[in-house]
């Protein structure tokens, strides 16, 4: 069977589909609680809670209950925030991928750096801090090598 002319001549072979249901429901949790209604839930609920003080006397077990949900709420929360931004981050970074493998002259070294070691990682820096410095240098260079003698003076 003849691959399309359009189609890239070495795409990997399509995986299994594998349901994902944390990462759906991390992904639903995460638009709704990122709304303005959520927001406005919350502020309703805060508001709700400080209007009861004078209710309950501003006793301990008062102050217990929106330290408790808080808390709660806070804790599920970075499970869901990360889950979404780690898979964010993957498909930024495959994205980047395809466009570095996509042009000829990158190099295809850049690709998967995020799974380099710090020490790594910074040897690269340091690689391209030079590479940047050196072009300030060549541009100061252009620049003081166009100035008329009218310029400078």
């Amino acid at each position: 069977m003849k691959a399309p002319a359009n189609s890239k001549e070495s795409s990997p072979p399509a995986a299994p589909q594998r349901k994902d249901h944390f990462g759906q429901f991390a992904n639903v949790c995460s638009s709704y609680m990122g709304s303005r209604w959520a927001f406005a839930v919350a502020v309703g609920i805060i508001m709700l809670w400080a209007l009861s003080g004078p209710i309950y006397h501003y006793s301990d077990t008062w102050q217990l209950v929106i330290n408790t949900g808080t808390t709660i709420v806070t804790f599920l929360m970075v499970f869901l925030i990360q889950n979404t931004q780690n898979r964010d981050a993957r498909a930024i970074n495959l994205k980047l991928n395809e466009l570095i493998e996509s042009i000829k002259s990158a190099r295809n070294e850049m690709i998967d750096i995020e799974h380099l070691s710090d020490a790594e990682l910074d040897l690269l820096a340091h690689r391209y801090e030079v590479i940047r410095s050196e072009a300030s240098e060549r541009v100061r260079e252009r620049e003081q090598s166009h100035k008329t003698p009218e310029s400078s003076a």
